[in-house]
């Protein structure tokens, strides 16, 4: 009679040999990072959640610095391919790229205004696309409730579109609450897993 610990392969069993590299394995040593992560998107959802403005702000100032380091790795690639046909076309993009960070550094608020009115745009045209296929399915098939969605776009687009201010804070608050959500789910699963670590390996029945 011979005992094993789970995961090694038992004689006369079809179970796998334990992997150090398995999935498992991994999230559980770093069950740390997973909770670490779910903090960090409970501590942003809730900013966002309070302070709405600041938050798209911050935003649009982090966009803003992504789109200038952008723009200048382009201009750099442009440089070093300047013997190449395709090199104006990197310099272009590299050029258009920090055009655009500058202008979401010093204008935030247009940026801001431009994104909201290209998201009830969107929306607007998302509900009558809807509302276009909700009259076209059976009442079986869900027709009122495609319906009542489509009429939520649209009556958050017009809003938006009215009130571009007011859109802001609203798609603020659904980032928060996402980040909120996504955050409490991670730092569940990060504790789930470290129970599963502190119960340590397993012994399987001995096999005769």
């Amino acid at each position: 009679m011979s005992t094993t610990m789970a995961g090694n392969r038992v004689p006369g069993s079809s179970s796998p040999a334990a992997d150090p590299n398995d999935l498992n394995a991994i999230l559980v040593r770093n069950w740390w990072l997973i909770a670490l992560r779910g903090v960090l998107g409970v501590i942003f959802g809730l900013v966002a959640l309070v302070v709405p403005l600041a938050t798209i702000l911050a935003l649009v100032l982090l966009f803003s610095a992504y789109m200038i380091v952008d723009g200048a790795f382009s201009i750099a690639a442009a440089v070093r391919a300047r013997h190449s046909d395709r090199w104006g076309l990197l310099a272009l993009q590299g050029v258009a790229s920090i055009a655009a960070g500058v202008l979401a550094f010093f204008w935030p608020g247009i940026t801001v205004l431009a994104f909201v009115l290209l998201i009830a745009a969107w929306s607007v045209v998302m509900g009558c696309l809807m509302f276009a296929a909700a009259f076209r399915i059976d009442g079986s098939h869900g027709r009122w409730w495609l319906a009542l969605t489509a009429a939520a776009a649209l009556i958050f687009g017009i809003l938006a579109i009215v009130a571009p201010l007011a859109g802001a804070v609203v798609l603020t608050w659904w980032i928060g609450a996402f980040s909120l959500v996504f955050g409490i789910l991670l730092i569940v699963l990060a504790f789930r897993l470290r129970s599963r670590g502190n119960d340590g390996p397993a012994v399987t029945r001995p096999v005769t």
